[in-house]
C-alpha cells in the first residue's frame, strides 16, 4: 500500500563528502543540510521524508524498491551512478513512481561523460545546476500534483 504522504529521498555515491569534496563544484552545503531542506520543504506540503544515502548500488536499489511499499514519488540524485547504472533506471522504472533527478552542478557543463543520464528517461522532471535549492524544487514538484 502506498503511503501517500512520504517522499524518498536517494543520494548516492559520494554525495556523504557534499560540504568537503569538491567545493568549488559542489558548495559548502552539507549531505544533513540538504536533508533538512527536503524534509521542511516537504513539510510545507504535508509530505514525510525518508533519506537514504549509499555509496552501494545494490542499496540504493533496494532502497528504491521498498518505496513501492510507502512512498508516493521519489527525488534521487544518483551521483556517478546517473551515468553508469542502468540498474537505478530500471529500478526506478519498476517501481512505478514519479521521479525527480537531481544534480547539484550542471553536467552538462561538465566531462563529456556526465552529459548522459540513464535516469533521466524515467524521470518525471530534472533539474541540474540549481546547487541545494534543486532538492527543493523536486519536493515541490512532486507535491504539487505529479505523485499518485
Amino acid at each position: 500500500m502506498t503511503h501517500r504522504h512520504r517522499l524518498l529521498l536517494v543520494n548516492g555515491p559520494n554525495l556523504n563528502l557534499l560540504g568537503t569534496r569538491e567545493p568549488e563544484v559542489y558548495g559548502t552545503v552539507t549531505l544533513a543540510d540538504i536533508e533538512k531542506l527536503a524534509t521542511v520543504t516537504a513539510a510545507e506540503h504535508g509530505l514525510d521524508v525518508r533519506a537514504v544515502q549509499s555509496n552501494h548500488e545494490g542499496v540504493l536499489i533496494d532502497e528504491i524498491h521498498n518505496a513501492r511499499n510507502d512512498c508516493c514519488g521519489i527525488v534521487i540524485n544518483p551521483g556517478a551512478l546517473t551515468h553508469t547504472s542502468i540498474a537505478i533506471a530500471d529500478a526506478l522504472s519498476a517501481v512505478n513512481l514519479p521521479v525527480a533527478e537531481v544534480h547539484l552542478s550542471n553536467i552538462h557543463r561538465r566531462e563529456p561523460f556526465r552529459h548522459h543520464s540513464y535516469v533521466s528517461a524515467v524521470a518525471e522532471m530534472v533539474v541540474a545546476g540549481a546547487g541545494p535549492e534543486g532538492y527543493a524544487a523536486a519536493v515541490r514538484y512532486l507535491a504539487q500534483g505529479h505523485t499518485p
